[in-house]
């Protein structure tokens, strides 16, 4: 350090911690933007947006030696005098365009939710993202043209951009060229552009262009489902999420499962062309609906992250997925992807970009790679598992040395299909019981209704929305009850011996079910809805040990169930069924749509966007069909809650019942599974 730059006042950013010396007489701002500490700034310093305020810490901070005060910074001038007189300032506020410093400065950045904020908050955790937008809108004032000097309108509007805001090179969207006179000259003179800086080319491009001072700008961070489409529309500037909505997939016309899509693509020929227009469409309407909510006109929308499974990934981008129907399960295209959202037929902004996150393998997608960014397994020291439950599960395992990915094919059985009794979460479906171990009768909740079935007023509060069947998280809830009730064996089988102690034993033929709920639709829970629900687990779990025993692991740290149905899984009950190994209770966390957060973050700062693609390219695939391993683990895991495996955490919070031997239940099954276990 030279003596003069010794001398030079020292400032520091909270909350950042970001620090170093400047001259007397640099604006706050400038110091900022050397630093790389994001404050926001539209008008190029010209105090007229309001988006660079700042707070000045007065006292003596030693363990940073120093020591801040206001009479560090100047005094306001006329621009900050004007803008406070126009616009208002907060009490202590100034905007750092115009504030300069004269002395050691500690100076917040404060992270309100409307002038500069910093950070989104995602209501599961305290996570913040710190934004790096693709886009910036700046302000410059442009010469007006002049016959010595016989430059272009918009070749003195790059010369502008260059010397108020340093971009150089600038490209430009092709559909504005005719628009830069008339803009130019609507805004005499003055004029905000859009850059934005995450092409396919290194080269930034001019997106939009405004007469006057523009002072928002929107982002659309979208996570396409098969069953459900989530949307997020956010300012820009502030990071504030605007609006939040869903819709259901259209696609689920054309099939319920992403292979029976696949099917309806292999077997008419505008299959493609029609699933590709519907989700779009839908696309479109979400985005109507999300910008009414938030008062946003959707053509103020810049910039777009999407995330999708592989299948719906290729129908969103018009790419044919039969090839993913069948191995070895080849994408089109693994790799992150930009295009102009218009390309897509997207009712945006005719500047707006469009960015899908890469997909890590043939059936873990790019929901799976936002899911990874968003929980960050490779971000940390401890073991953590990351699992989407759906007809198709997604599996991440790792942490900062090594990740390994795998898909499972659980089926549809956990969304209630399969299942005879089974439906969708929606009013009228149970979605939580529980057995008394002693009396063998149930209690429920039912979607809709606050009271559990055995409360008073039940019946009277269920009478509009029905009792008519039974959900994903409930039949998760159920096959554990009857298993920590001595209802089924180990293996799975209905004891039909308990038909003594209870009259909800039912023998069917030569097998029995459990008789959950006896009204307008009688709710059994059957011997091959026992089996479904174990096959569908026993892929789970076992592609889970799969990856474990790669990482070479015996246990995990930490779990995370992500996606829609995750939230609504009580953590102990996936642990007695098997559907995920031993943990620490407190260590299993349902995130919500971690996808949709992941895009949120890519959205937010371009560098998440480098992150997850370098990550992915790290993250090692396994094909469990391919592993000659998986089958045994399969077997195994039939099992409850697993053959082999010891469940010490659980047994911490869970009476687990004795092991006992099943009666038969007269089907090849239960013969079959002693037999398999006396050659054990």
């Amino acid at each position: 350090m030279t003596e003069a730059s010794a001398k030079e006042p020292l400032v520091l950013f909270m909350p950042s911690g970001k620090r170093g010396r400047f001259p007397v007489g640099t604006p706050v701002l400038e110091a900022a933007r050397k630093l790389g500490v994001y404050v926001e700034s539209v008008c190029g310093g010209r105090a007229t947006c309001g988006r660079c305020q700042i707070e000045v810490q007065e006292g003596n901070f030693a363990k940073h030696k120093i020591v801040s005060s206001l009479d560090h910074i100047s005094e306001k001038g006329p621009k900050e005098e004007r803008y406070e007189k126009i616009r208002g300032l907060p009490e202590g506020r100034r905007l750092s365009c115009s504030a300069q410093i004269l002395g050691d400065l500690v100076v917040d950045v404060p992270q309100d939710t409307v002038i500069n904020a910093q950070v989104v908050r995602k209501a599961a955790s305290d996570r913040v993202i710190e934004r790096n937008a693709a886009i910036q809108l700046c302000y410059v004032e442009v010469d007006e043209p002049d016959m010595h000097k016989p430059l272009g309108d918009l070749d003195r509007l790059k010369v502008m951009l260059e010397k108020d805001w340093g971009w150089k090179d600038l490209l430009i969207a092709p559909h504005l060229i005719p628009q830069v006179q008339s803009i130019l000259r609507k805004g005499n003179w003055g004029v905000t552009a859009a850059i934005h800086r995450d092409m396919d080319s290194s080269r930034p491009f001019i997106v939009g262009l405004w007469p006057g001072l523009k002072n928002e700008a929107y982002g659309v961070a979208c996570d396409i489902g098969s069953t459900t489409i989530a949307m997020h529309l956010v300012s820009l500037l502030s990071g504030r999420i605007v609006a939040s909505s869903g819709t259901s997939n259209p696609q689920i016309r054309f099939g319920e499962d992403l292979m029976s899509r696949v099917s309806y693509v292999m077997m008419n020929p505008d299959g493609r062309e029609a699933m590709t227009k519907a989700v779009r469409e839908a696309v479109n309407g979400l985005i109507g609906k999300v910008c009414a909510e938030g008062e946003v006109d959707r053509h103020d929308i810049l910039d777009m992250v999407f995330v999708a499974n592989p299948i719906m990934h290729h129908l969103f981008l018009g790419i044919d997925p039969t090839e993913l129907g069948q191995a070895p399960f080849a994408l089109a295209v693994s790799g992150a992807l930009q295009y102009w959202a218009h390309e897509l037929e997207i009712d945006v902004n005719r500047g707006a970009r469009l960015y899908t996150l890469p997909c890590i393998a043939g059936h873990v997608g790019a929901d799976a790679a936002g899911a990874t960014l968003a929980e960050g397994p490779y971000r940390q020291d401890r073991m953590m598992l990351l699992v989407d439950v759906g007809t198709n599960a997604e599996i991440v395992l790792g942490n900062r040395q090594r990740v390994v990915a795998a898909s499972s094919p659980t089926g549809p059985a956990f969304e209630g299909a399969e299942i005879s009794s089974g439906q969708r979460a929606a009013p009228g479906a149970i979605e939580r019981v529980r057995i008394d171990p002693q009396t063998l009768e149930p209690k429920f909740r039912v979607i809709g209704v606050e009271k559990w079935s055995d409360e008073e007023g039940f019946a009277e509060a269920a009478a509009s929305v029905g009792v008519t069947g039974i959900c994903g998280s409930a039949i998760i809830e159920v096959v554990a009850e009857m298993y920590l009730s001595g209802l089924i064996s180990e293996d799975g089988v209905v004891d039909g011996a308990m038909a003594e102690r209870s009259p909800r034993i039912l023998q069917n033929g030569r097998t029995f079910s459990y008789l959950l709920h006896d009204g307008e639709q009688r709710i059994t829970v059957t011997q091959n809805d026992i089996r479904a629900i174990q096959l569908a687990k026993s892929a789970l779990y076992a592609g889970i040990k799969l990856l474990m025993e790669k990482q070479g692991v015996d246990h995990v740290d930490t779990i995370r169930f992500a996606g829609a149905f995750g939230s609504f899984i009580d953590p102990k009950y996936a642990m007695v069924l098997g559907l995920i190994p031993d943990c620490d209770l407190n260590e299993v966390k349902a995130v919500g749509n971690a996808a949709g957060t992941g895009a949120l973050m890519a959205l937010l700062n371009r560098d998440h966007r480098r992150e997850i693609e370098q990550t992915v390219n790290r993250i090692e695939k396994i094909e469990t069909a391919l592993e000659p391993n998986f089958q045994q683990l399969f077997v195994n895991a039939m099992a409850l809650p697993n053959k082999v495996d010891p469940f010490p955490e659980l047994a911490k919070v869970v009476t687990l019942p004795e092991r006992k031997a099943p009666a038969d239940d007269g089907g090849g099954d239960g013969g079959g599974r002693r037999r398999r276990r006396s050659r054990e």
